[in-house]
């Protein structure tokens, strides 16, 4: 979870290849008008998320489980939603500062419908996860295969805790 441009995909596919397990990209499930809101530069609302959210929660419930699930999950009520959904979900909170979050988002160009100008209402709509239990935060801009192996060792001593 994290603001647009932490790496959510990046590190999720990575992460689900070594751990063995289904990938789901929150993205993807993006309804059509969602897309072309966010390409247009027009932040999504609480309710423009309902849907999507639902979607993700009945993601989190398909088989094989267990599952890597990329998604913002921005605010606290978005986390307890998906929390609802899957019993014992974990978040791996990817922290990044505004100017990189930026940078990466511009560098995707036009192949991805999110814009850049809507930065800013990703870091002002963003509910940090400090000390919610279940989730780990990490340094969104450190190399890939480090945060692989620092998540899936956390993942490893939360499944004998």
């Amino acid at each position: 979870m994290g603001v647009s441009g932490c790496g959510k995909s990046s590190l999720g596919e990575v992460l689900a290849h070594a751990l063995g397990t289904r990938f789901v990209e929150g993205d993807a499930h993006h309804s059509p008008a969602n897309r072309a809101k966010m390409s247009q530069g027009v932040a999504l609302t609480d309710a423009d998320r309902d849907g999507w959210l639902n979607t993700l929660a009945a993601e989190l419930r398909q088989p094989p489980l267990p599952i890597v699930l990329t998604c913002s999950s921005l605010k606290r009520a978005y986390r307890d939603r998906l929390r609802a959904a899957a019993r014992g979900l974990r978040f791996v909170f990817m922290d990044i500062g505004r100017e990189a979050a930026l940078r990466r988002v511009a560098g995707r160009g036009a192949a991805h419908f999110f814009s850049t100008s809507l930065v800013d209402n990703q870091f002002a709509t963003l509910e940090r996860p400090d000390g919610e239990a279940g989730v780990l935060r990490v340094d969104a801009e450190a190399p890939l295969s480090q945060l692989q192996a620092e998540v899936s060792a956390w993942l490893a001593e939360e499944e004998h805790a």
